[in-house]
């Protein structure tokens, strides 16, 4: 009897999206419309972060061994620096290795004009990468304290840079999600409406014979759900083939030196899950909204 209930109540459901079919295919349209934009505006948000780490990575400290010091006492430094809060990790650069790659940063003439210069103008030296950007000049401050570290170089301004870039790119994806979630569930409320809205004397019937509010609620909710699964779906593989096709362009292009995106393979399953459950979310609450006040009889 229970299997027969629910089957009864889901056809119902189902029915009620062919019989209001425009309202039913707006409502898919605009669901896996702003699934899509949402979407397009989270992996952009993900793919700048990604990209910030790796700049980040990139964005070393440089701390410069005191020139009377050998390079075996140089060495005996990296356990203290190491030692540090919010280091990640510490390489050490003998004054040899310090010249090659400054000469290897030169073009041909350049090169030729430092062909004599010796490697006693350099000094030893730590690239220290850090856990927390964010804490920059504090571990800097920390590093210039250890013995035998003479200077400290470290590019504060473009690390606050990182920062700010990805507080603002976070807190403006953040907003345009919360907003078009509501248009979403606002969008599936108005819909539901016009279901109720024709049936509403069949509604006050039911409520007259002792249906219980949980009966005639279930058709609709199985209505939104439905329209918010067929909206996922669709925004979800358009958002796979906007992706690839983004990337593909990227890739073909020169600014694929500098910038790195993030595989759709990676992000497959979370785009797919996290659309299906914001267009059950909005199903859900649009047609509860909808009906509320009509079982008010």
């Amino acid at each position: 009897m229970k299997l027969n209930k629910f089957a009864y109540l889901f056809k119902e459901g189902v029915k009620s999206i062919f019989t209001h079919g425009f309202m039913s295919f707006a409502c898919i349209v605009v669901i896996a419309a702003c699934l899509l934009i949402m979407g397009n505006f989270a992996l952009l948000a993900l793919n700048v972060d990604y990209n910030i780490e790796l700049l980040e990575q990139e964005n070393e400290i440089l701390a410069f061994v005191d020139e009377e010091l050998s390079e075996e006492e140089a060495r005996e430094i990296q356990p203290y620096i190491k030692a540090l809060d919010n280091i990640s990790e510490v390489e050490f650069v003998t004054r040899e290795e310090a010249m090659e790659r400054f000469l290897a940063e030169q073009d041909e003439e350049d090169q030729e004009m430092f062909s004599d210069l010796s490697a006693s103008v350099f000094r030893h030296r730590y690239m220290v990468y850090l856990e927390d950007q964010s804490l920059m000049s504090e571990t800097t401050a920390a590093i210039a304290e250890v013995d035998g570290i003479a200077d400290v170089s470290a590019s504060l301004e473009l690390s606050q840079g990182f920062i700010v870039v990805r507080n603002i790119v976070s807190i403006v994806s953040v907003i345009l999600i919360i907003i078009l979630f509501i248009v979403s569930i606002l969008i599936m409320q108005n819909t539901i409406k016009l279901a109720t809205f024709s049936r509403r004397d069949e509604i006050g019937i039911m409520k007259m014979v002792g249906a219980s509010n949980g009966f005639i609620r279930c058709p609709f909710v199985v209505e939104g759900l439905l329209l918010g699964l067929l909206g996922a779906l669709i925004a979800f593989f358009l958002q796979w083939g906007i992706y690839s096709l983004a990337t593909d362009g990227l890739a073909g292009s020169t600014l694929s030196a500098m910038i790195s995106v993030i595989s759709f393979h990676r992000l497959m399953l979370p785009v797919l899950l996290v659309f299906l459950a914001i267009s059950l979310l909005v199903g859900t609450f649009g047609s509860n909204i909808a009906i509320r006040n009509y079982l008010k009889v």
